[in-house]
């Protein structure tokens, strides 16, 4: 059957066998808590993920999206507690609609100036770092003074488990709402029409111009939807940990470009999916979570992470050269 032979099939079956092996390591692993913590850690590198997957299938690079994050996350927050607005409905609208913005930039100048995405969302994210630290700020909104109503939000759960000890933990809610982002993204890129130009332009942008595709559209979709995705992901993050750091979110660009070539995505583009990008999230967070577990330094897990990066890539390169062939 064609399913044995896809790229999702052979990273799941990498995965569960990195679990079992993982499992036979340490057997922490498999405890009720570590893996309510697992799903936890996979929401917001994987709605970020879900953003760069589309940038990727396009055929671009998009770095910004870690800083687009702390703006839209950090503006909100400081809003919020500035104006006295203490709801979720509406500062999530806010953040949403900042990483919109954002992400509207890098469309407007990769699309009318015909320049490098990695260029100009590296130039894009010093800007919107360095505007939010010069002009609102560096200083990190406690828990004490973040708004009550985010916070319960962030804290809502699925299932609430009470250990021999009398300790509790429980499954995140956030997880449906990282599951439900990517069902949506899936059905956006597989049934619809801007989906398939997305393809099409990631496989041959000249290509796609011919057959009709509205290129200056798909550019704009791309970025616009990743920059929303960021806003969204940025704001969750500060419900879910209970406080708003402007210097949040360092260095998670890797990991989150990790787990999407992992996942299966090309580094050329026109190739990637939902569900291979959510196995790569997993696995990426699972090796993270297993070196934790066998206290490996933080260093060290740095490094793993890198190597991941390039065996992923030197994977997916060698899949494409005999496509070509």
């Amino acid at each position: 059957m064609r399913i044995f032979h896809s790229t999702e099939f052979v990273i799941a079956c990498v995965l569960i066998v990195a679990m079992v092996v993982i499992g036979l390591i340490n057997p922490a692993f498999w405890s009720m808590n570590n893996l309510f913590s697992l799903a936890k850690s996979n929401v917001i590198i994987g709605i970020l993920a879900l953003g760069v997957l589309l940038v990727m299938i396009s055929g671009g690079i998009d770095v910004s999206f870690a800083a687009i994050a702390i703006a839209a996350m950090y503006l909100t927050v400081r809003g919020m507690v500035w104006l006295g607005v203490d709801q979720v409905f509406l500062p999530f609208v806010i953040a949403c609609g900042i990483g919109l913005i954002c992400g509207g930039l890098n469309a407007f100048i990769i699309d009318r100036f015909k320049m490098i995405p990695l260029i100009v969302t590296l130039g894009t994210a010093s800007i919107i770092r360095g505007l939010v630290l010069g002009l609102v700020g560096t200083s990190i909104v406690n828990i004490n003074k973040m708004p009550k109503e985010l916070i319960a939000f962030g804290k809502t759960e699925l299932i609430t488990v009470t250990a021999a000890n009398g300790a509790t933990f429980g499954l995140t809610a956030m997880v449906v709402v990282y599951l439900g982002i990517a069902l949506i993204i899936h059905l956006v890129l597989r049934h619809t029409m801007i989906g398939r130009s997305i393809y099409a332009y990631g496989g041959d942008a000249e290509s796609a111009k011919r057959a009709g595709f509205n290129t200056h559209k798909t550019i704009w979709f791309v970025y616009c939807t990743a920059g929303l995705l960021a806003g969204f992901a940025g704001l969750l993050q500060a419900s879910m940990i209970w406080q708003a750091n402007p210097r949040d979110f360092g260095g998670i660009e890797l990991d989150v470009i990790a787990a999407v070539v992992l996942g299966g995505a090309s580094i050329y583009g026109g190739r990637g999916s939902v569900i291979g990008t959510l196995i790569g999230v997993f696995m990426l967070v699972m090796v993270k979570n297993s070196l934790i577990l066998m206290k490996v330094d933080t260093t060290w897990q740095r490094v793993v992470v890198g190597l991941i990066i390039i065996v992923a890539t030197a994977v997916t390169a060698l899949r494409d050269r005999k496509k070509l062939a």
